[in-house]
C-alpha cells in the first residue's frame, strides 16, 4: 500500500465498542487552527484542515487529511492495532536524512460505520515528532482543546497541607486552580511553604495550557516521599498566576484543609 490510494466507501458494519459501552464520548471535529509538525528540520505537515478527536479516557488527538502530509516521506508497513471504536489502523514509518521514525503515524482506511468520518485522515505519536505549531505559536505536551477551561483565581480562604503527621504549607495566599475534570488545586507560595523538606528531582512535564514544571520530594522524619509536590518555572503567557508556586498532590499527601475543614482526597490517576 501506498498510502494515497482511496480506501472502501463503506465501512466493515456497527463499531462492537459502542455496541458495548453506548455512552462512550468520541467527538470528531474540524478545528479551525493551523497545524504544522516538524521532524529533523523538515515540516511534514501543514494543515488548516485539521480533525481534532476527542475520546473520553484520552488526551485530545489532531488527525491530518493526507493530501496536507509529505506522504513522499512515510513508507507504509505491516503494523496494525484495532480499536473497537473506529476499527483496524495502519502503520506508516518516517525517514528524514539519518533519522527514522517506525510506526509513527497511522490512520483507520476501513472504520466502522459509526466513524467514517475519519477514513483517509492521519494522525501521529505526539512526542515522536520535534516540535509541534499551532498558528505560530509553539505547542507542548498534547492537542489543545478549545472547549478545555483553565481558571487560576487568588483565595485569602485557608488552606493547609499535612505531610507524614506534619503541617508543610500553610496560607491565606493560595492561587486555586479550577481545570476541567480534575481536582481543584492548590499553588502556595514559596513563603508559605517548609521548602527546606523539599528536594527538586528530576522529573518534569509538561502541560499544554500552563507550560513546563519541576517536580520536588519531600523528606520527613527520614521518610522520603517521590515527586510529591511541583512548580511552573516556565509557564505559557495565558497562566502566568501560578509561575512560581508549589502545588502538592492532594491525593498523595496526608490531608488538605480548607477553611479549617478536611478536604475528601480525590480520585485521580495520578493517585499513588
Amino acid at each position: 500500500m501506498d498510502g494515497t490510494a482511496p480506501s472502501n466507501a463503506t465501512g466493515p458494519g456497527k463499531a462492537p465498542g459502542f455496541a458495548k459501552n453506548p455512552d462512550k464520548v468520541l467527538e470528531f471535529e474540524p478545528s479551525p487552527r493551523r497545524i504544522r509538525i516538524k521532524f529533523n528540520g523538515e515540516v511534514i505537515v501543514d494543515s488548516t484542515d485539521v480533525m481534532l478527536m476527542r475520546e473520553g479516557g484520552r488526551v485530545p488527538a489532531l488527525y491530518f487529511p493526507m493530501g496536507d502530509v509529505r506522504m513522499d516521506l512515510f513508507a507504509s508497513t505491516d503494523h496494525t492495532t484495532h480499536c473497537g471504536y473506529k476499527g483496524d489502523a495502519s502503520y506508516w514509518t518516517l525517514s528524514i536524512g539519518d533519522r527514522t521514525e517506525e510506526n509513527v503515524m497511522w490512520a483507520y482506511r476501513n472504520p466502522y460505520d459509526e466513524m467514517l468520518g475519519i477514513k483517509d485522515y492521519v494522525a501521529f505519536y505526539w512526542n515522536k515528532m520535534d516540535e509541534w505549531w499551532e498558528e505560530d505559536e509553539q505547542i507542548f505536551g498534547h492537542a489543545r482543546d478549545p472547549k478545555k477551561r483553565l481558571d487560576t483565581v487568588p483565595s485569602h480562604r485557608p488552606v493547609k497541607v499535612v505531610l507524614g503527621g506534619e503541617v508543610v504549607a500553610e496560607t491565606t495566599n493560595a492561587m486555586f486552580a479550577f481545570e476541567g475534570n480534575h481536582p481543584l488545586r492548590f499553588y502556595i507560595p514559596e513563603s508559605d511553604v517548609k521548602m527546606e523538606i523539599l528536594t527538586p528531582t528530576e522529573t518534569t512535564s509538561v502541560c499544554p495550557y500552563k507550560g513546563r514544571a519541576s517536580y520536588f520530594s519531600a523528606m520527613i522524619n527520614g521518610t522520603t516521599y517521590e515527586d510529591i509536590a511541583w512548580c511552573y518555572r516556565e509557564t505559557l503567557p495565558e497562566c502566568p498566576r501560578i509561575k512560581d508556586l508549589i502545588c502538592f498532590f492532594n491525593e498523595n499527601v496526608d490531608a488538605v484543609f480548607l477553611d479549617g475543614e478536611e478536604l475528601p482526597r480525590p480520585e485521580s490517576k495520578w493517585k499513588k
